[in-house]
């Protein structure tokens, strides 16, 4: 599918933050030493593209916003069996993100606001070298790795269950209708 056919799904500034994120994850995860100063410049980068992106969740395009995203929830009483119906490969196709990957998108973003966040706190002097803030921010690291591992292992499936190239549709923000 050529970029310019299909469905407008991602505006350039949600690919463009999507983009940026994960280059600075995998820059300051595996490049960049913690405490130096472009982790922190990186680390504070991505803190103001996360708060950016919310606030676009709010007033951007129609397909950035979080109340077009929430229309594809099942009701209430069905979401058990979707979340089965998940696992099992059943679930059907969405434009947008689906309902678990909105789920997985809110942790990812809040993850790394809470790894923003410990890291400015190492460098307020009340908290300096403080073990218990150290080690919270370890292991938000470690647990932003393991999200992304499951976003990139459910983009890759959802592509191959439904016969698109997601990551490719990430790039140009089109998908078939």
């Amino acid at each position: 599918m050529e970029a310019s056919k299909g469905a407008r799904v991602w505006d350039l500034w949600v690919r463009i933050s999507h983009w940026s994120l994960a280059a600075i994850f995998v820059s300051n995860r595996f490049l960049n030493e913690e405490g130096e100063e472009w982790h922190q410049r990186l680390g504070y980068a991505a803190c103001i593209l996360i708060g950016l992106r919310l606030i676009w969740g709010f007033v951007g395009s129609k397909q950035a916003r979080f109340s077009e995203m929430l229309k594809s929830w099942p009701a209430r009483g069905e979401r058990l069996s979707h979340f089965w119906d998940y696992l099992r490969g059943r679930t059907p196709r969405y434009l947008n993100h689906p309902p678990l990957a909105q789920v997985g998108m809110a942790f990812l973003l809040g993850n790394l606001l809470l790894l923003g966040l410990t890291g400015w706190m190492m460098g307020v002097e009340s908290f300096a070298e403080t073990e218990w803030l150290e080690e919270s921010h370890e292991l938000l690291a470690n647990s932003m790795l393991v999200l992304v591992i499951v976003h990139v292992l459910g983009v890759l499936r959802e592509s191959k269950l439904h016969g698109e190239n997601l990551i490719a549709a990430m790039i140009h923000g089109r998908k078939r209708p």
